[in-house]
């Protein structure tokens, strides 16, 4: 495998620092319930590390259409791996069950 463009190498390293503060809200929202602090708090911190990963999750879904099933692609390869990567997002963009 060829080593990857300084750019791609760039788009990653800013995804992976997006995951470690992810991982910071996560371990966060842990220590608020280990403090028995307010449920409200708590949502907040909660919707807050949900939408930094959904971010992340839209990141890679647009280096994968960019790189992954459009580059150096026929227009109908190209067209089909797009419907491929629209099903994707929609499985990926989902509604949350309610209970």
């Amino acid at each position: 495998m060829s080593e990857p463009q300084v750019e791609t190498k760039t788009e990653i390293e800013a995804i992976l620092t997006r995951l470690r503060r992810i991982e910071g809200q996560i371990r966060g929202i842990h220590r608020m319930l280990a403090e028995d602090r307010v449920c409200e708090d708590i949502v907040t911190q909660l919707m807050a590390a949900r939408s930094s990963l959904d971010q992340v999750g839209l990141l890679i879904i647009d280096q994968h259409i960019d790189r992954c099933l459009i580059a150096d692609q026929q227009p109908a390869e190209a067209l089909k791996n797009l419907q491929e990567a629209l099903r994707l997002w929609l499985r990926f963009g989902g509604q949350v069950k309610q209970e």
